[in-house]
């Protein structure tokens, strides 16, 4: 049977139905370990990373393998792009060529337009500018594996408005009663538009979001405290004293004062005593590396549903 080409470089490219599949599949893949699917055998995954990357190249290519494909792994001066080739014409040429396409690029989401264009060929946004959709997945992925639900969950995120941030922003507020929290340093918050979006989804799923630009107390009764390292890929800040306006966003033990129960997310890569203690980061609220091991079975759960794969079938 042939299989579909989809795409994925929004959250909001996915139905909520899709979102909730995916995140199941996820938790799926990571309950059955080192049992996985060969559901994506014959197929060719490219992975294409401009930019550095630890957990999500390995999580695509690692679970692309166990799925049963095979993978072409492109760093950022193996393509003609380096010598004058357009981007629409290197993603009209690879489409004829491969079934899935997994980027990370610096460049803005829009670019990647031209790739999802292309009838034959599924992309995979693993991180742009303005969204990092893959990381919010693997995050719902984990509230679930820990919670048995990501519904009613409260969740702070403190932080830079960065590009998880606004797929995280897309995505959690779709559970009902969700409660999410942001405290994003003044000058480095969301994206207006984003924020905006992120109140009407929270609107019309019964679940509440907010964005404050002070962190003076934190919120009380939370189930997950989460940040991101200060210096995000690929980013630079635009005023030279941008980490005495970020000092007062680090997450430590006081953020347990009042929600001794929460448990403690982190993106990583990580740098203990900037946007985190050691002793919050090591210590038994954590569980960060579950979150990271979780980019592989969330990223098998991605490129299945690229591919049409019916995740609720697949065993």
């Amino acid at each position: 049977m042939e299989r579909a080409y989809r795409s994925l470089v929004s959250t909001e490219d996915l139905s909520d139905a899709d979102l909730r599949e995916i995140v199941d599949r996820g938790v799926e893949h990571a309950t059955n370990g080192a049992a996985p699917s060969r559901s994506l055998a014959g197929d060719v995954v490219g992975v294409y990373f401009e930019m550095t990357s630890t957990r999500t190249r390995t999580a695509f290519s690692a679970g692309a393998l166990r799925l049963g494909a095979q993978i072409i792994s492109f760093g950022p001066g193996d393509l003609q792009t380096n010598t004058g080739e357009s981007f629409d014409d290197t993603g009209q040429v690879l489409a004829r060529m491969l079934d899935v396409m997994v980027i990370r690029t610096g460049r803005p989401q829009s670019e990647l337009a031209a790739w999802v264009a292309q009838k034959n060929m599924g992309t995979v946004n693993a991180m742009t500018q303005d969204e990092h959709p893959t990381q919010a997945l693997t995050d719902l992925v984990t509230m679930q594996q820990r919670f048995g639900t990501v519904e009613g969950l409260r969740v702070c995120y403190v932080g830079e408005g960065n590009n998880t941030a606004a797929a995280l922003a897309l995505a959690l507020p779709r559970y009902p009663r969700v409660v999410l929290e942001m405290r994003t340093p003044p000058g480095y918050g969301l994206r207006p538009e984003i924020a905006a979006r992120a109140e009407s989804i929270a609107a019309a799923c019964g679940s509440s979001f907010v964005e404050r630009h002070e962190l003076d107390t934190p919120p009380r009764s939370l189930d997950v405290v989460y940040t991101t390292r200060w210096q995000t890929t690929g980013t630079s800040k635009p005023t030279p004293d941008w980490r005495e306006t970020f000092a007062p966003f680090q997450v430590t033990s006081r953020f347990w004062q009042d929600s001794p129960e929460a448990v403690f997310m982190h993106d990583l890569p990580a740098h203990r005593g900037e946007e985190v203690t050691a002793d919050v980061l090591d210590g038994p609220m954590s569980i960060a590396m579950d979150q990271a091991e979780n980019k592989m079975h969330s990223a098998m759960a991605v490129l299945e549903w690229c591919r049409g794969v019916r995740l609720g079938a697949v065993r």
